[in-house]
């Protein structure tokens, strides 16, 4: 594996307020770059103070939106410790979003070893405060200079990093989300199960909307009949039905989310069923009408989990849970992040020490 080559920065910057820190907004003193071409591969890997890049106006990310990116998290342990959760997952889901992309994989240890190398390079920039983390943000640009469109020969992966707090202002009040009844985000045999920027722009219209009707986010029916339930903007989501746990399949049109697994897990081993099927509006709608809809909630690694308090379909409310957090949904935040902030031992085997 390459030596990464690490230039630290001559001006730090002062560190944000970590009582008010948001989401993204905030990026700490350096950057992870590794550079592609076909006669050398992945190479040139380093470490330098984070700052603007230098791209040909013809790039082809920027005409043709060849890219993928992932997001986890490192958590401050009360012992010290940083702590990674399921890294692994995480990049090879990126080499999958590469596959569909043609932008070339990336060697897995090396790939691990630059987010471990760059974390503690900036250590100090995990934040301390309960709820808050340091989000690492890789992602892949096509840097060919070609208005073309085909798979370019050259790429960049990076790795930044941004100390945040709760995704959602509502932390883990119950968010209100709209279901989406006329743009669509995905179909199968596109690319709705990667990570790239093209599914999350075709989503903004969409969430405007949302927002200006007072929703937090989201909900998308799927791209063909309009009618079956795949994911919210950020998250997985959940349905419990009589007490059974319902999430729509991983059938190529949404995001096989680590968290999505990772509650899936946990549920199946506390003995809640489990139904990863399809799931229609009218049937959440009847279900939520004769009393049987108990809790939703949705699962990222933004967010974690999420409480869902209540939908809206075509101007018609469906409340959840009395509009409060469901206990199942409670039960995994709580499991979730003692794991991840080292709270409790990992006997799943999730986290790894940076």
């Amino acid at each position: 594996m390459p030596a990464i080559q690490i230039t630290r920065t001559d001006a730090p910057k002062p560190k944000p307020d970590m009582n008010s820190l948001g989401f993204g907004k905030y990026f700490s003193d350096h950057m992870f770059l590794l550079d592609y071409d076909p006669q050398n591969g992945w190479h040139d890997a380093r470490i330098q103070p984070y700052g603007p890049l230098s791209l040909d106006p013809a790039s082809m990310v920027l005409h043709y939106g060849q890219e993928v990116f992932e997001g986890l998290k490192a958590y401050r342990a009360a012992d010290g410790r940083t702590l990674l959760f399921r890294p692994i997952e995480n990049i090879r889901r990126m080499n999958r979003s590469n596959e569909r992309l043609r932008i070339a994989t990336v060697d897995e240890p090396l790939f691990l070893e630059a987010m471990k190398t760059l974390v503690r390079t900036d250590i100090d920039w995990v934040p301390t405060l309960p709820d808050t983390s340091l989000y690492i943000r890789p992602f892949v640009i096509a840097t060919d200079p070609f208005l073309g469109v085909r798979a370019s020969e050259t790429y960049k992966l990076l790795i930044i990093l941004s100390p945040v707090g709760a995704y959602y202002p509502e932390g883990m009040d119950p968010v209100s989300i709209l279901i989406e009844t006329e743009d669509v985000r995905a179909v199968k045999g596109g690319t709705g199960e990667t990570k790239t920027g093209g599914n999350y722009a075709a989503t903004i219209r969409a969430q405007d909307r949302a927002k200006k009707k007072g929703y937090t986010q989201v909900l998308w029916l799927d791209g063909v009949h309009r009618r079956f339930i795949e994911e919210v903007g950020t998250m997985n989501v959940f349905f419990v039905l009589d007490g059974t746990v319902v999430t729509p399949p991983l059938e190529g049109s949404i995001l096989p989310g680590v968290t999505r697994d990772s509650a899936i897990r946990l549920l199946k081993g506390w003995g809640v069923p489990v139904e990863e099927r399809r799931l229609a509006i009218d049937e959440l709608t009847d279900a939520a009408a004769a009393g049987r809809l108990n809790e939703a909630f949705g699962t990222g690694t933004a967010a974690v989990i999420s409480p869902i308090g209540q939908f809206n379909v075509n101007d018609t409310l469906i409340p959840v849970c009395g509009g409060q957090t469901g206990p199942l949904a409670q039960r995994l935040y709580d499991e979730l992040t003692a794991i991840q902030w080292g709270r409790k031992p990992d006997t799943h085997g999730w986290t790894q020490e940076v």
